[in-house]
């Protein structure tokens, strides 16, 4: 009965163990999810605007940013479910395809996997960005550099233009994402998805991007946005 009772402890601590592993796992796999999607995503901003039009445009931020999306989703999709984004991981919670207790652990992760994203592009393009505006970090004016982490509103948008176009791109996202996803659907064929997102995101920038910059995602904004704050720009930055 004790040798009994002591197996059954130890399996219960393996699983308890293995609980908070796969959950770890999970979070591990959001971190690099959103972390790869800025290092590339940003990436590709910051190669337009630093080389002043040279090597890149419009054009190379919508296709390479949707392209991020895809590798991100790629890289975290076995293990998370590549969420990459605070909005999907909240629908996810409300339609029962995650527990909430997990929320906090995912949105966590993926703040903390775009600061470091954006703390990356910094690094590997320091010298550009001294070069760019002979040191100095602006916000606004010819030599912006801001605009390359986080987005910022047109200068002709009113505050409710701004939220109404933030609230209606994330609900044409998240209503394309549950049908790509939905096997029940038209579905895209298995391991293809992500590039069926990829294309979402294209189409997204390419359409609903003029007002704000396309960010549909709380983590991917908010994450390079503090790392701007601390980084030289300052709180200019959140106003």
């Amino acid at each position: 009965e004790e040798a009994k009772m002591s197996r059954k402890s130890k399996r219960s601590l393996k699983e308890k163990f293995a609980l908070k592993n796969s959950l770890v796992k999970e979070a591990l796999s959001e971190f690099l999810g959103t972390f790869i999607l800025i290092v590339l995503g940003c990436g590709c901003v910051g190669q337009a605007v630093l080389s002043r039009g040279a090597h890149g445009g419009p054009m190379t931020v919508s296709v390479g940013f949707a392209m991020a999306v895809t590798i991100a989703v790629y890289v975290s999709g076995g293990v998370s479910g590549g969420h990459i984004n605070p909005a999907v991981s909240l629908a996810m919670c409300m339609t029962g395809r995650l527990k909430w207790t997990k929320l906090p652990i995912y949105i966590l992760a993926q703040l903390l996997g775009a600061f470091v994203g954006a703390a990356s592009v910094f690094g590997i393009y320091y010298d550009a960005f001294m070069e760019y505006s002979n040191g100095t970090l602006e916000v606004t004016g010819p030599n912006a550099t801001a605009h390359i982490f986080a987005t910022y509103p047109a200068p002709y948008l009113s505050l409710i233009n701004g939220f109404a176009d933030q609230v209606m791109s994330t609900a044409v996202l998240l209503l394309a994402i549950f049908a790509i996803f939905d096997t029940r659907n038209n579905s895209v064929p298995k391991g293809l998805e992500p590039i069926a997102v990829g294309l979402l995101i294209i189409v997204l920038t390419c359409s609903l991007g003029m007002n704000s910059g396309c960010a549909m995602n709380p983590a991917r904004d908010l994450g390079p946005r503090l790392f701007t704050a601390i980084a030289g720009w300052g709180m200019e930055v959140f106003t």
